[in-house]
Order: C-alpha cells, then structure tokens, then sequence
C-alpha cells in the first residue's frame, strides 16, 4: 500500500503459495498496469477493445461505474442516474401490462426465495422454471427522491417503456457518454419502429440485439419470440452530419437495446464508442 505503483516481478508471486491467490493478484496487477500504462481510465477503456479482453468483466463495469460517476458528477434527475445503472450493472427484464421493466439481476437473484411486494411495482421474475418474488419499486417522478435512499442497494426497478422518463434519462446518458468519449454531440430519441426498409447504420448495444438487427438489415427471417426480446428501439442522429462518414452523413443511426433467452440485459457501452460511423478526417 506504501508503494501501489511499484513494480512487482514474477518471482514475487511465486513467492505465495496460495496458487488462487497468485494466480487473483496477476489479474489485479495485468490490471493495474493497463491503467497505469494508459494515463486515464477513459484510455484504460478504449484501449481494452483493441485486443483479447484480458481482466474480468467486473473490472470493465467498474471502469464503467468511475467513468459515468465523472459525466454525471452534477446530474440530480434521479431517473437517469437509475438508468445510467444500465450501463455497468446487468437487468432482468420483464414485460407487465405492457410495460417494459428492468430490476437489477444481482438483487433480483439475492432475493428470489420471495419477499413481500413493493407498493408500486410487482416484479415476479421466472428464470428456468422458477419463480422468485422481489419486493422492488418502480422508480417514477412520484417517488424519484426515494433513489437517494436506496442507491447502494439496487432495489428499484425502471420502466423503458415508450414515453417513460427513465427511458427519456438513458437516452441523456448515452448522449454523454459519447460526448465525453468522442467529443461529438449527438441527439438519442426512442421510437416506436424503424420505418426505414433499407437503413443505412445500426448499433446493437448488447449481443442479442447486435444479432437480431444485422438479421434484419440481411432481410433474414426472425421469429416472433425472438423479436419480443427487444426492449426499445432508439434513433441517433449527429448534430453535424459532416462527423458521420461521408457516404452516409445525415442518415439516421438505429439502436436497440434486448434481452437474452434468461431475460437478462447486458448492455455493451463500448458499442456506442467503437462502433459509431464518424468521419475518419
């Protein structure tokens, strides 16, 4: 701890004769490393896309978490800072009454055994065959300040329902993300549908829905349960169309967000960085 920076040889580690533990602080130290070779944490994560991801994928939603904890230093909408959660903390996602809600997987998980229901929300959540009951709120303007309370123990849900504010604040914060990351402002509004046949770019922010929208773009068929699996559906478009690459500068950007065959939603911020179609010049 006197010295955090200082350099740590192999033969050190071989020094423990726990082989997990060896094996934990070469992780922690490959990890350090990058961060130190990389200057910043912003650089740390851009430059772990370029290659073999090589730490935990805990490391990278930490990494994530420090990074938006800086972007939204001064934000006080508490629906977005719930919704920044999207970013580095994965969901399980329900559809009930027709909305759209997402609890925090981890807290979900903790409490499956069954508790009593919230007062605004009832989340049943069924995973393989079992369902487990959580005594989650969803998150409104009504009960918003209720966020401060309870922000360390991730037990309020959210709805990305169309027209929803918390869908409204995960649109802010991806328009900061990028900001801060490329230096390019950009509008994220949510629709209903993609009414272009032929779209010209589109970035899935997950695994899932990356798949289901280059099936789409390929004119392949995809079935009805598999499409159910989108969850909201969001327009990009660049402020200064001379950033997007010229041959489809001032065409809109299409973005989705799924879940997978478990409900679970594991967003990939570092889609929006890596794979915006901006103007090399």
């Amino acid at each position: 701890m006197a010295a955090p920076q200082r350099p740590v040889a192999e033969a050190e580690l071989k020094l423990l004769k726990d082989p997990d533990a060896r094996d934990n602080y070469a992780i922690v130290l490959r990890f350090r490393d990058r961060l130190l070779k990389a200057g910043t944490v912003e650089r740390c994560y851009r430059d772990l896309f370029k290659g073999k991801v090589d730490i935990p994928p805990l490391f990278v939603e930490q990494m994530v978490h420090v990074v938006l904890r800086n972007i939204l230093a001064d934000c006080t909408d508490t629906l977005t800072l719930r919704a920044a959660e999207v970013l580095f903390r994965e969901q399980k996602a329900t559809i009930q009454d027709g909305h759209v809600l997402l609890a925090d997987l981890e807290t979900i998980e903790m409490h499956a055994s069954g508790s009593q229901y919230g007062n605004l929300g009832r989340l049943i959540v069924e995973a393989q065959g079992v369902t487990g009951k959580t005594s989650l709120d969803v998150l409104e303007r009504a009960n918003a300040e209720s966020y401060w309370e309870r922000e360390s123990r991730h037990d309020t849900v959210i709805s990305l329902t169309y027209g929803r504010p918390a869908l409204d604040g995960l649109c802010r914060v991806m328009e900061a993300w990028i900001l801060h990351f490329l230096k390019v402002k950009v509008a994220i509004t949510p629709i209903r549908k993609i009414e272009e046949p032929r779209w010209a770019w589109h970035i899935g922010l997950d695994a899932e829905s990356t798949a289901i929208l280059n099936s789409l773009w390929a004119g392949e068929e995809v079935d009805t349960g598999r499409m159910r699996r989108i969850l909201t559906l969001l327009r990009l478009e660049f402020d200064a169309p001379a950033e997007m690459r010229r041959d489809i500068a001032g065409r809109s950007i299409y973005l989705a967000l799924a879940s997978d065959g478990e409900d679970a939603v594991k967003m990939k911020p570092q889609n929006l960085i890596l794979n915006l179609p901006l103007n090399e010049a």
